[in-house]
């Protein structure tokens, strides 16, 4: 990341940072692996260990969301009304909990039942977690910078996590298969502790304040934006709950090595174009990446050969990689200053909608059709979310 600098272009103007702080993405890349190592471990543990079928996989894994978007107006406020940073520390908090619940939900003697029920706890614990997580260090990077460089923090925001998806995943499925549920848990538990440790560290930033909407004013201004969000979450979604299974099933081994793909295309772009919803039409950018991400979806669902999957992944990752930032700088227009938290918070939740809708919907798509049809679903939903960004831009003419 280029060196920090103070922004004193503007005679006048609030001082920011031309860069986010360093120590906030670090922050939010330790926070954010604990998101990341469950990935591929609890299907398998659901499925193969305690014996569930491919829906209840995807209900368990999708509450998790559902109790973010749940929370997501209480995570806004407290981030408007106190700081980023504030919301962020509680996060992680309740991720290093989520994780703790994993734990114990694979201790001997407890029947299915029981254990599966921990598991829903810990993933509720896991969704409030991850609704503060986010949002607040997202927040607290969009404040350090200013709204005129929002799309370039976004993007860094984004490269944390998902390179905390793109190395968690292995490294929990590594864990598990060596040393069981307990020890990939331990490391779930560990990394939130680490984020906390390094933002308490960070000097904290608050958006400006002001007069204000409440929350559901916000989401009737940013729902077209939204609605785009939610339509890319699906093909993520499907990756996220359902690639193990589906690499198992063909005979395929290198399933951890699936979201290493997706971050990896996902990150380039980031790298290489990040600034871009920054300097052209955010509907523009958000379009084309809709397009490329139907292609990835595409590429899994006829994937004959493990290449083609990891390809399919890949290309799945290119095309994620703006559509937040890009429709995040659109909804950040729509609202106040006093707002912007709670915008980013409400924005976020249709993400949180698509995951938690769509596991379920894919795990009874999967034991109908198959796991690959799970990539069909996430492919037309890309496609319909391009013709919606494509309305809303024409709309904005």
């Amino acid at each position: 990341m280029p060196a920090l600098a103070i922004d004193r272009a503007r005679p006048g103007a609030d001082q920011h940072l031309s860069h986010p702080a360093p120590g906030i993405i670090a922050a939010l890349f330790c926070g954010y692996l604990a998101a990341g190592m469950p990935l591929p471990v609890l299907p398998l543990f659901i499925h193969d260990r305690l014996g569930f079928s491919s829906l209840i996989v995807g209900l368990v894994i999708g509450i998790q969301f559902l109790a973010t978007v749940l929370t997501r107006g209480y995570t806004g406020r407290i981030t408007d009304q106190h700081s980023g940073k504030r919301s962020a520390l509680q996060g992680a908090a309740l991720s290093a909990l989520a994780g703790l619940l994993y734990f114990v939900a694979a201790a001997p003697g407890l029947s299915p039942a029981v254990a599966l029920a921990v598991l829903i706890v810990g993933r509720s614990a896991a969704g409030l977690g991850e609704s503060q997580l986010v949002t607040g260090f997202v927040s607290w990077s969009v404040a350090s910078v200013g709204p005129q460089r929002a799309g370039i923090s976004m993007s860094w925001t984004g490269i944390a996590m998902f390179a905390a998806l793109a190395i968690g995943a292995p490294i929990g499925l590594a864990l598990y298969r060596a040393y069981g549920l307990e020890m990939a848990m331990v490391a779930c538990i560990a990394a939130p502790l680490l984020s906390a440790a390094i933002a308490l560290r960070e000097q904290p930033w608050k958006s400006p304040g002001g007069a204000g909407l409440p929350f559901h004013r916000v989401v009737g201004q940013i729902w077209r934006e939204g609605l785009g969000l939610m339509l890319q979450g699906v093909g993520l979604a499907g990756l996220t709950a359902f690639a193990s299974l589906y690499f198992a099933a063909r005979h395929w081994h290198n399933a951890g090595l699936v979201m290493t793909a997706f971050g990896s295309g996902f990150i380039f772009v980031r790298l290489v174009l990040g600034n871009l919803p920054d300097r052209m039409s955010g509907y523009r950018v958000a379009l084309w990446s809709l397009l490329i991400e139907a292609a990835g979806q595409a590429m899994l669902w006829a994937a004959l050969h493990e290449a083609v999957g990891l390809t399919g992944a890949f290309v799945t990752g290119l095309g994620c990689a703006l559509i937040y930032p890009a429709l995040g700088v659109e909804a950040l227009k729509r609202v106040p200053p006093a707002n912007r938290g709670s915008a980013l918070g409400a924005f976020a939740a249709f993400l949180d909608i698509a995951y938690g809708i769509s596991g379920p919907v894919a795990g009874a798509i999967a034991g109908q059709l198959g796991y690959a049809a799970v990539y069909l679903f996430g492919a037309v939903s890309a496609l319909i979310g391009a013709a919606l960004v494509l309305a809303a831009r024409n709309a904005q003419a």
